[in-house]
């Protein structure tokens, strides 16, 4: 696979997953704009790129920072004028147990990793749509999907990523965007003192960084989310029971409780293609047989 004639944008790219990232995207072809709150460690990385004959520019913002961001992307334009390939890995970490997390970290959690998703995100997509080529990557983890003990808020920020990337990437679709996230584990600056040291040695983030070429490839899927860490892949799914119809009766919630089981049954789950296919499933056991929506 091929990357030769593609821009790409990796956010976070300093060190850790998004320098991984960086590297194997360039190592393929694409030429990288290396984005890192630090403009010392971003250089090092374009550096790194450029001696081994990739192209690679630094640049030195805060995902959060919408000036910043827009003229990353302005910049990006002037010099290869395209943007083929967004990678949306900045994050932080501010683990506590809910009951003594503060607010201000909580929000704080949340304006990097969504927010900043967001800003690069929008900052890209009309380009992506005129072009009629986009690939887009968010990062999401097994603590927004699963959720993990004092993670409340970066499990919250993770989990509206996927809601996020749900629907661009069918708002995408006819423009050739297409938009999914990857969930990794990988030794990093934001997973040490987390997982213990011997679990940390064999979660090299270059195993995880595999999982995105088929992602940001001409064949890339939409709405995919890969699982990745230690040179091993899984698929995560959204999913919906068939359910029961109960109806609407005086004691409709203790038939809830009496039919938990047989709604919660996994057998024929499906995969919804949009989210108004569970109100037109829910509509149709009730009887109803007309288009749940007016579009």
């Amino acid at each position: 696979m091929k990357l030769e004639s593609r821009v790409a944008i990796v956010t976070g790219a300093g060190g850790g997953l998004g320098r991984s990232h960086a590297l194997l995207l360039a190592r393929y072809g694409a030429k990288v704009v290396v984005n890192d709150m630090d403009e010392a460690a971003a250089k090092r990385v374009a550096d790194e790129i450029a001696a081994a004959g990739g192209e690679a520019i630094p640049v030195a913002a805060s995902v959060t920072d919408e000036a910043r961001v827009a003229a990353m992307i302005e910049g990006v334009m002037s010099t290869w004028g395209r943007v083929d390939i967004l990678i949306n890995n900045a994050g932080i970490l501010r683990d506590k147990t809910f009951a003594k997390m503060s607010l201000a970290d909580f929000r704080l959690v949340m304006d990097v990793h969504l927010m900043g998703s967001v800003i690069c995100t929008k900052a890209v997509w009309e380009i992506m749509r005129q072009q009629q080529y986009g690939r887009i990557v968010m990062t999401t983890s097994s603590s927004g999907l699963y959720g993990n003990f004092g993670q409340s808020n970066y499990g919250a920020a993770k989990m509206a990523l996927v809601g996020f990337m749900q629907t661009l990437a069918l708002e995408g679709e006819k423009y050739n965007v297409r938009v999914n996230c990857l969930a990794p584990t990988a030794a990093t600056q934001m997973t040490h003192g987390v997982l213990a040291e011997e679990a940390l040695q064999r979660l090299d983030p270059r195993l995880v960084s595999p999982a995105l070429l088929p992602l940001v490839s001409e064949q890339a899927p939409t709405r995919a989310i890969v699982c990745a860490g230690a040179g091993h892949f899984a698929r995560a799914h959204v999913t919906l029971t068939k359910g029961r119809y109960v109806g609407g009766s005086a004691d409709a919630g203790e038939r809830v409780i009496e039919l938990w089981d047989e709604i919660g049954d996994r057998t024929d789950e499906i995969v919804p293609a949009y989210g108004f296919q569970q109100a037109e499933r829910e509509l149709a056991s009730s009887g109803y047989s007309a288009p749940a929506t007016k579009r």
